[in-house]
């Protein structure tokens, strides 16, 4: 570890230095324990822990950048791992690149800086948790697990070992979405009353129409990997195909957590009120029931506050997608499709030097790499990600309760509400736990 932080505190003073130079340092196979060849000071080495779709999206941009460099990849399916490798090594000119099936080996290797991960929802509190106990920084999917809990422990253990954190709510490095919330913080729709927050869900359904009992595990497939601390279920293809174990609780909390953190977290980036004071909450919820899926189908929640400002978060079929900024001089709506207002002069309005701007990112990756050197929070830091998290998670609480409930931002708690409160964590099963 002492060796880890002095490397980290001289690819700091490197780049702080601006237009001076580093010197390579060079680490022997010798002193690491793997056989890959040493990178300079200035590149982040990085793991990748997840090398489906999203994941290997992820390696691509990341690895585009000049100071970042994979020496692992790690994933349950033997045909990702031999994608993935053979990216990397294509890029870098030898066979370098090292595979791993345990993410815990990637992890313990004392020469990678960085992990990205993008493993199923329900084992990113496990993997961020050791890999910030590792001295690792972290580029992790969203959203931070399957409860409230894991998301707390995610939060709590960066926090406590000084890692960068970035997770994938990957708008906040988009102008449109950086204009809109820029323009409701410095008041240009007077004083906001009601956000409006639509994503996707009820046009997904499952993939897979088979039998539903016991198969047999398909080979170059670690199923037991796969399910990790989920239910002890045997395996059977429709819960690992995409997007089928999105709408099985076990993996996910669902679309009203896993797209809900995205513009949720919007939300919460324009009005920072969302997530600090107290509310109110209901939630009307259809939960799945064809196949193993069992999480939320269509929902409509309310978040009141004390001086009846509100945020309604539903999905696509009731509501324009988005998030839309009501004030009382005007209104702001965003999404990845564009950006409208009222007034329209709000789209084309220079901002004021005085005005309050809320980060220079333009590239979600780079923002990453750049917060290593300096480590600085990057633009979606880790407590942005469990605000963000929890928000969905809260609104399917209140779903399936079927209850109005009050939370107390400070305590992370429902107010007078056992069940409520039983369910901000959950159990881990087949030997896993935090």
């Amino acid at each position: 570890m002492k060796r880890k932080m002095n490397r980290r505190q001289f690819l700091g003073s490197a780049c702080a230095v601006g237009a001076g130079f580093a010197l390579p340092q060079i680490v022997s196979a010798s002193v690491t324990g793997q056989s890959a060849a040493a990178a300079p000071s200035n590149t982040v080495t990085l793991g990748c822990i997840g090398v489906g779709g999203m994941g290997l999206d992820n390696m691509h941009k990341l690895m585009s950048l000049n100071n970042c460099r994979v020496l692992a990849i790690c994933d349950v399916y033997k045909d990702r791992q031999e994608r993935a490798k053979s990216i990397v090594d294509e890029k870098a000119g030898n066979s370098d690149c090292a595979v791993y099936g345990d993410w815990r080996e990637l992890i313990a290797r004392d020469d990678i800086d960085a992990v990205m991960i993008a493993a199923q929802d329900h084992w990113h509190a496990l993997m961020a948790v050791e890999a910030a106990q590792a001295g690792k920084d972290i580029y992790c999917e969203k959203p931070l697990g399957v409860s409230v809990q894991e998301s707390q422990a995610i939060r709590d253990a960066v926090r406590k070992h000084g890692c960068v954190f970035q997770t994938g709510t990957w708008q906040r490095s988009l102008e449109n979405f950086q204009r809109a919330c820029t323009l409701v913080r410095n008041g240009y729709i007077g004083r906001v009353h009601t956000v409006e927050v639509s994503v996707e869900g009820p046009h997904y359904q499952p993939k897979y129409k088979g039998p539903y009992g016991m198969q047999p595990v398909p080979e170059g497939f670690d199923w037991e990997m796969w399910r990790g601390p989920a239910s002890p279920e045997p395996y059977n293809r429709g819960r690992v195909e995409w997007p089928d174990w999105y709408l099985i609780f076990d993996y996910c909390v669902g679309f009203i957590t896993n797209w809900g953190v995205h513009h949720l977290d919007i939300a919460h980036w324009g009005c920072p009120r969302i997530g600090q004071e107290p509310f109110e909450l209901s939630c009307e919820e259809v939960i799945r029931t064809e196949g193993f899926t069992d999480n939320s189908l269509s929902w409509r929640a309310e978040f009141r506050y004390a001086d009846g400002f509100k945020m309604i978060f539903t999905d696509e079929e009731k509501m324009k997608l988005g998030c839309k900024f009501i004030g009382e001089e005007g209104w702001v709506h965003v999404d990845r499709s564009g950006i409208w207002a009222e007034p329209d002069s709000l789209l084309t309005l220079p901002f004021k030097d005085s005005d309050e701007r809320l980060t220079d990112s333009t590239h979600h990756g780079k923002n990453f790499l750049d917060c290593i050197a300096t480590r600085k929070d990057p633009v979606s830091h880790v407590d942005a990600a469990h605000t963000a998290s929890i928000l969905g998670m809260l609104a399917d609480i209140a779903g399936r309760t079927g209850e109005t409930l009050r939370w107390d931002p400070a305590l992370e708690q429902f107010i007078n509400h056992d069940g409520a409160n039983a369910q901000l964590k959950r159990a881990m099963h087949n030997g896993w736990s935090l």
